[in-house]
């Protein structure tokens, strides 16, 4: 995310007001190989399983946990159970030389059902749902 929205040292009025919230919030990087502080504001590294560290995260948490980046561990967590709400964001967009790999490859079969959805500039649409393991 570092590389994405920039350093600590970048000022949040010079991030759209989305990045300079969730620059804002407490993190929890899940990781195996990291050790020390990182270059965000409020972050902590944790190692260990990571469907065990979220699903205590989950339990202590009083606002609901977001999950950005990692493909392997979204797979896992939603595996899991752990996954309440899928959102979706559609960039209208075609990648087919350029895509590297398909989000939900090698994921379970879930059935999604919405819960919201918006349009944010005539292009760009948001899907929210809640994925249930189908049978």
């Amino acid at each position: 995310m570092v590389e994405m929205l920039g350093s600590s040292t970048v000022p949040s009025e010079a991030l759209d007001p989305v990045n300079a919230r969730m620059r804002s919030m407490p993190t929890t990087v899940l990781s195996s190989t990291l050790e020390g502080s990182l270059d965000w504001p409020d972050a902590t590294v944790v190692s260990g399983d990571a469907v065990d560290v979220i699903a205590r995260l989950k339990e202590e948490s009083d606002v609901p946990l977001r999950s950005h980046g990692s493909l392997s561990l979204n797979r896992a967590l939603m595996a899991a159970g752990l996954v309440d709400r899928i959102q979706v964001t559609i960039f209208p967009v075609i990648a087919g030389q350029t895509g590297v790999e398909p989000i939900f490859q090698g994921a379970a079969d879930f059935d999604l059902d919405l819960i919201e959805s918006r349009t944010f500039d005539a292009r760009t649409q948001e899907f929210i749902y809640h994925p249930t393991l189908h049978p």
